[in-house]
């Protein structure tokens, strides 16, 4: 018999929960399970594997008993020390009043960051389009994000950034070379953002995952490196991208020392240590060297020069600008179509798979993500025919 004075709603999903939008990647790839045969330009992840230095290190964490155990929660001394080595000579970011600490990918990298500066209410500021798990981890901590959109080129509005900010907000959130749009934010901005937060008492979160995806002269800045960013900027790295590791999930954080307590806190709760035999595979993938990835840059130009000649064709209703790193494209359609709509249409009938603009907050307009680090040149060169084909089609 229901007992009718017990508390209501007591098997209910938390409203935190429900607040965060359904991942996007998921759904996808539902649809292509669903379309054998489709091309995918939709998961941001590179074609190429890790470097073979990976497999010594693979055979130590397989021969040492002790490798089997729990590991410090911050990381391996070994691969902190070559961390902080690489920070100092390719980042410009010395390891003085500030910690670094090995995570399970750059996301939980994001997670530590606002578990460990915001409260429930507390608001952090994300550009538009932004990373959707960025939005996600925000509302997760029952955070509000706070949206400010990036101009024409997708560059940052450093004076409507400073607009945004009120008593609740805790941390500016850039992430350059940018997912989605492909955008290398310019050195200037990044110093004006840096500067504002340090004037306002905010944390600036950088995320560099994409340091090493630049083009056509474009030059990442690190703020990290900027002289008193020290105290108040937390840097996100990954080695999914650079080398090719998305499987093994190592990222890592620089930030300042104060918040290393409350960081492993969060870590120990959720994670206990990073994974020990990843953390030595990505030792061995930091003696390869930056070099490693740099090989395969060539190879990506000259598949990103195709993709936006392939898009120029298309005419005046869409739109690229011509960024310069990551490896995407942030398309705007002129079509009254929704996103998600016009991407399923372009996986059921030809065969194409991109990202709709919504799940980056793109909420006016249609918006298209397209991601071609994934393929070799000749499979980017049929799915780019098989979607401006959908496109002249559908939108004309």
């Amino acid at each position: 018999m229901t007992n009718d004075l017990s508390p209501p709603h007591r098997m209910a999903l938390s409203a935190r929960i429900q607040a965060v939008q359904s991942p996007i990647i998921p759904v996808i790839g539902e649809l292509i399970r669903a379309n054998p045969g489709t091309i995918s330009l939709g998961q941001g992840i590179v074609h190429y594997p890790p470097p073979g230095e990976i497999v010594s290190r693979m055979a130590e964490a397989m021969a040492d008993p002790a490798r089997h155990r729990y590991g410090h929660v911050t990381g391996l001394t070994p691969l902190l020390e070559a961390l902080r080595a690489k920070l100092a000579a390719e980042n410009g970011i010395d390891s003085e009043g500030r910690e670094v600490v090995v995570t399970a990918g750059g996301n939980m990298a994001f997670v530590n960051a606002v578990l460990a500066i915001a409260d429930p209410g507390d608001e952090i500021i994300l550009q538009t389009p932004y990373y959707f798990n960025h939005e996600m981890a925000i509302r997760l901590a029952g955070c509000t994000p706070v949206l400010v959109p990036t101009d024409g080129d997708y560059q940052l509005q450093v004076e409507a950034i400073r607009e945004a900010i009120t008593p609740r907000t805790r941390a500016v959130v850039t992430i350059s070379p940018n997912n989605p749009t492909g955008a290398v934010y310019e050195e200037a901005a990044l110093r004006a953002i840096n500067a504002l937060c340090a004037a306002d008492g905010l944390y600036h979160i950088s995320d560099e995952a994409y340091e090493y995806f630049t083009y056509d002269g474009a030059r990442h800045f690190s703020p990290g490196a900027i002289d008193g960013a020290a105290a108040h900027t937390i840097s996100l790295y990954s080695l999914s991208k650079a080398y090719g590791m998305a499987a093994w999930r190592i990222g890592y954080m620089v930030m300042p020392g104060a918040l290393l307590p409350a960081v492993k806190k969060i870590q120990d709760t959720i994670l206990i240590c990073p994974p020990v035999p990843s953390q030595l595979a990505a030792l061995g993938a930091l003696e390869a060297g930056a070099g490693y990835c740099r090989q395969f840059l060539a190879p990506m130009a000259d598949v990103r020069h195709l993709v936006l000649e392939e898009l120029s064709r298309l005419g005046p209703r869409i739109t690229v600008p011509a960024v310069r790193g990551a490896f995407y494209a942030f398309v705007a359609v002129d079509t009254d179509l929704d996103a998600l709509a016009l991407a399923r249409l372009l996986i059921e009938a030809y065969g194409v798979a991109v990202i709709p603009g919504t799940t980056f907050g793109m909420t006016e307009g249609c918006y298209l993500r397209i991601a071609y680090g994934a393929l070799q040149r000749e499979t980017v060169a049929e799915a780019m025919g098989r979607l401006t084909k959908g496109l002249a089609a559908l939108v004309g």
